[in-house]
């Protein structure tokens, strides 16, 4: 690959990111932020497709296969002692987060 701009911008950006999250208290906020995120990802979702009352089922299944997938990604590794990628912790906060809020959303309807 040629060394371009763009490729070695590229390259600075990711090397100066993973250096920015090798401390573990920025690991932990950004897996904080992933799981409040979630939990407003729910509530707008809820309202939105609850607001019409005709996509129920559809974005039901939607955000079954999606949690699905996540929690497939995320657990599929074998050895506890991998170290998991940052992208994932994050997308299995917000799934958490989802699901979290999705439950919320139900006791408020109930009562």
């Amino acid at each position: 690959m040629q060394r371009t701009r763009l490729s070695t911008l590229i390259e600075t950006t990711t090397t100066r990111f993973g250096r920015w999250v090798f401390n573990p208290w920025r690991r932990v906020s950004l897996v904080i932020i992933g799981l409040l995120f979630g939990n407003f990802f729910a509530i707008a979702i809820s309202s939105i497709a609850g607001q019409a009352a005709e996509l129920d089922v559809v974005v039901s299944a939607m955000l079954l296969v999606g949690v699905e997938v996540v929690s497939w990604l995320f657990y599929r590794r074998r050895r506890p002692d991998v170290q998991l990628n940052l992208g994932l912790e994050v997308l299995n906060a917000f799934k958490l987060g989802m699901i979290y809020g999705l439950f919320v959303e139900a006791f408020k309807l109930a009562s």
